[in-house]
């Protein structure tokens, strides 16, 4: 009882913190994805060009975020970056920023590989008749195989935001006021080592519990949409 009583007077002192905290974590998550997303599909068009230098520095921005911890290219982007920009950039010299950047970056290699699977997955067949009417490659993958790869690869992309949210609490190391810096700075003030740490991870779980049931949810609506189509 008292251990409730303790927890619940220091949710009442710091739980705005963590509220700001747990929509910061949300909003680098939900950026990373999207932006992700946007040079996923950029590096999977490289991938698939027909110059090799394109497939080349494709390959090898995939391999490199893909084969290096995000921590490693948070604090790389954070101290490398910021030390090299000039002045006039001041505005991406901060953390939320460069956090984001080096987020994005390493969620797109990830979603990359996501939307070539989708696209691999697609018939080749379609594209062949599409072909045969006279449609060009561009419009070919623009109409007909994208939008079938992206839908198949949806769950996919969804569990990349997952996965994002419980990544990015390394971006508390630079200065990023997400959950777990938060509660760093809860630990600092109460004096108290356990009990910022666990809420924190009580937040996180319920966070990635729930979304996932949603997501869960959303394939088997998006499975059935399918065998009724």
């Amino acid at each position: 009882m008292d251990l409730m009583n303790s927890w619940m007077a220091f949710l009442n002192k710091y739980g705005s913190s963590y509220l700001d905290g747990t929509l910061m974590t949300l909003k680098l998550s939900f950026l990373g994805v999207f932006f992700g997303f946007i040079l996923g599909i950029l590096i999977v068009l490289l991938r698939r060009s027909k110059l090799k230098p394109l497939q080349a520095i494709a390959k090898i921005y995939v391999q490199m975020f893909r084969g290096t911890p995000l921590l490693v290219q948070v604090t790389i982007f954070y101290y490398g970056f910021s030390s090299v920009l000039p002045d006039q950039y001041a505005a991406l010299k901060n953390p939320f920023a460069l956090s984001l950047i080096a987020v994005c970056m390493n969620s797109s290699a990830y979603v990359s590989e996501i939307i070539r699977g989708g696209i691999n997955a697609v018939d080749r067949g379609q594209g062949e008749a599409a072909a045969s009417l006279g449609m060009k490659k561009s419009q070919i993958m623009r109409y007909i195989i994208l939008p079938q790869a992206i839908k198949t690869v949806l769950p996919a992309l969804c569990n990349e935001f997952v996965t994002l949210i419980k990544e990015t609490a390394i971006v508390s190391i630079v200065g990023v006021s997400d959950l777990m810096y938060q509660a760093k700075i809860a630990q600092g003030a109460s004096y108290k080592p356990f009990m910022p740490n666990v809420t924190a991870a009580l937040i996180y779980l319920i966070l990635v519990t729930g979304l996932s049931k949603v997501i869960s949810v959303f394939e088997k609506r998006l499975a059935n949409s399918d065998s009724h189509s």
